[in-house]
């Protein structure tokens, strides 16, 4: 099964680039399933219910989030109503939205899951205990897909080797910057501690750079807004084999 993980789509000229790349790349790679992580999707930041839905007919399957999953309240109602978005697993349950999917594909189904670290980050629950619980508390199909949000790279690899052999990958997201480490870990586990961004190529992770610089200088609060101009879609492709639910390949693309 070759499943297609897109890096942090970021405002709607990420989302108009993914709409107009999306379609070919699937058909070259014979995706079968396409997650992507759109917790900044909305121009302003956080994702709106119009944001999710654009990237839906674009033809992503599961929307992923992370840290900015609350920033715009009209998307709450929107969280619980819909299954194939997700916010981090390892926020407090009360709260809008669920963290964990089983996807129904026919014949198959997948499992997908979101989790959010804890270093340099909001107060959430422990991702590696909560990955725990998931597995005591539900029946889980052989393919189980993690997006880890997190910011600090040590972090991202010590759950990749917490999770390896339980789970068929692990893409990290959040920090908007492809890494060159994407691989198959000793259990079977595919691996990428970041697979990148979506969205302006002459920017700071999407944002206006001079808006950045401002507000490194002078330590003062910065409305960020994003950047326009040539667009680039980070990816990873996971080749899963279905009966073991391992990982045969991980392969990093990027387009512009």
């Amino acid at each position: 099964m070759n499943i297609l993980c897109i890096g942090d789509v970021v405002g709607g000229n990420g989302c108009n680039f993914l709409r107009s790349k999306l379609p070919a790349i699937k058909r070259t790679y014979g995706i079968d399933v396409v997650i992507a992580n759109g917790e900044n999707a909305s121009d302003g930041n956080g994702i709106t219910p119009s944001a999710a839905r654009h990237l839906f007919d674009s033809g992503v399957d599961i929307i992923t989030l992370g840290n900015h999953t609350y920033r715009r309240s009209e998307v709450y109602d929107y969280l619980d109503e819909t299954e194939c978005i997700l916010r981090p697993y390892n926020f407090p349950s009360e709260i809008p939205g669920h963290g964990m999917l089983i996807y129904d594909m026919g014949v198959r189904s997948i499992c997908v899951i979101n989790l959010m670290g804890q270093m340099y980050m909001d107060n959430v629950d422990c991702p590696f205990k909560a990955l725990d619980d998931i597995f005591k508390e539900n029946s889980l199909p052989k393919i189980i897909i993690v997006d880890f949000h997190a910011e600090a790279t040590g972090e991202k690899r010590a759950f990749g080797y917490y999770a390896d052999g339980r789970v068929s990958a692990v893409f990290g997201t959040h920090t908007h910057v492809q890494t060159a480490d994407e691989c198959i870990l000793p259990k079977g586990t595919g691996y990428i501690t970041d697979v990148g961004m979506t969205g302006t190529i002459e920017s700071v992770l999407g944002v206006k750079p001079e808006l950045v610089i401002k507000k490194c200088k002078t330590k003062l609060p910065v409305r960020f807004d994003y950047e326009q101009g040539d667009c680039k879609m980070d990816m990873v492709l996971f080749d899963i084999d279905e009966r073991s639910g391992k990982c045969r390949s991980a392969k990093r693309l990027s387009i512009k």
